[in-house]
C-alpha cells in the first residue's frame, strides 16, 4: 500500500512540464509583442525554452505567464489555440508545482474549462462534451478531424490532470475511459503528434491501476514502447514513465533499474528536448533512490 501511494503521488502528468510550459510562454510573449511577430516569437521562444536546462527558472516564471495567458484569453475568448495553450499550461503548473489539494483542484478545474471551451471553439457540435452521454461523447470524438488535434490533445491532458487532483473520487476515476478515447483518437489522426505523446498517456492510463483493479499492464507496456520508438529515444521521460507505471506495477526490478539507469547515462542535451530530459533525469534519480523500499 505504501508503495502504491508513492506511485500515485508521483503524478500522472509529470512528463508534461517542459513542452506545456513552452506553449504558455509562447502565448504570454504574444500578449506582449502582438500578432504581427507571432511566427518569429514562437520560433525564438520554442528554441529558448525547450533547450533550457534550468527547471527552477521555469518554475519561477510560470505564475506570471499564467496571468498573461488569462489576459490574452480575456481579449480573445473564442480562440481555440489560446484556450488550448492555457489548458495545458494550467495542467502542467497544477500537476508539478501545486501541492495544496484544494488549490490543485481549482487549477485543474480551470484547465479543464479552458480545454473544453477550446474543443467547442474548434467544433461547435462538441460543446458540452464532458457531460454528454457516452454514446454522444464517442460520436463527437470520432467526428474530430486533424485540424482539431490541438484542442483534442489539450482536452485529454487537462482531463487527466483534473482526475489526478481528484484521484480519491470514484466518480472522477470513471472518466478515465473518456481520456483513453480522446488519446486513441489523437493517435489515429497523427500518431507522431508531439513525438507520440498520446501513447505516453495511453500507457500511463493502462498501468495507473494494478491489474486487480482493472489495469492493463501488457497493453500499457506496448504503448510505452511505441512512445519511445516514436520519439526515437530523444524524450527520456518516456522511459521514466515506463519504469514508474509498468515496471513498478509488475514488480520487474531489473527492467525498472535498467530503464532509469539508461536515462541517467544519456546526455540530456538534445535539440528540442533538453528541458524535458533534464526533468526526466531528476525523476529517474528519485525513483532509483526509492527502489529498495519499493521492491
Amino acid at each position: 500500500m505504501k508503495a502504491i501511494q508513492k506511485r500515485e503521488q508521483n503524478g500522472l502528468n509529470s512528463w508534461l512540464l517542459p513542452k506545456i510550459f513552452l506553449a504558455g510562454l509562447v502565448a504570454g510573449a504574444l500578449l506582449i509583442q502582438g500578432c504581427s511577430v507571432k511566427s518569429k516569437m514562437m520560433s525564438g521562444l520554442s528554441d529558448a525554452i525547450v533547450n533550457n536546462d534550468d527547471l527552477a527558472m521555469v518554475k519561477a516564471g510560470a505564475p506570471a505567464y499564467l496571468l498573461m495567458i488569462d489576459g490574452l484569453i480575456s481579449n480573445d475568448p473564442d480562440s481555440g489555440e489560446m484556450l488550448s495553450t492555457a489548458a495545458m499550461l494550467y495542467t502542467a503548473y497544477g500537476d508539478v508545482f501545486v501541492k495544496d489539494p484544494d488549490r490543485h483542484k481549482k487549477i485543474t478545474a480551470k484547465a479543464l474549462d479552458y480545454a473544453l471551451r477550446a474543443v467547442c471553439a474548434s467544433q461547435k457540435s462538441a460543446c458540452g462534451l464532458k457531460d454528454a452521454p457516452y454514446p454522444e461523447f464517442k460520436a463527437h470524438i470520432e467526428a474530430m478531424k486533424k485540424k482539431d488535434i490541438l484542442p483534442l490533445f489539450a482536452a485529454g491532458s487537462a482531463w487527466a490532470g483534473w482526475i489526478m487532483a481528484r484521484k480519491d473520487d470514484f466518480n472522477a476515476l470513471a472518466d478515465i475511459s473518456r481520456i483513453e478515447d480522446i488519446m486513441a483518437k489523437v493517435t489515429r489522426l497523427d500518431e507522431t503528434y508531439r513525438d507520440g505523446a498520446a501513447y505516453l498517456y495511453l500507457g500511463t492510463l493502462a498501468t495507473f491501476l494494478p491489474p486487480a483493479l482493472g489495469g492493463k499492464p501488457e497493453q500499457g507496456k506496448a504503448y510505452f514502447e511505441k512512445a519511445i520508438a516514436l520519439s526515437k529515444g530523444k524524450n527520456l521521460m518516456a522511459k521514466v514513465m515506463y519504469a514508474q507505471f509498468y515496471a513498478r506495477t509488475m514488480f520487474e526490478r531489473a527492467l525498472h533499474d535498467r530503464l532509469l539507469k539508461e536515462v541517467l547515462d544519456t546526455d540530456p542535451v538534445v535539440p528540442g528536448q533538453t528541458l524535458v530530459n533534464t526533468y526526466a533525469q531528476t525523476r529517474a534519480k528519485v525513483l532509483l533512490d526509492q527502489a529498495d523500499d519499493y521492491f
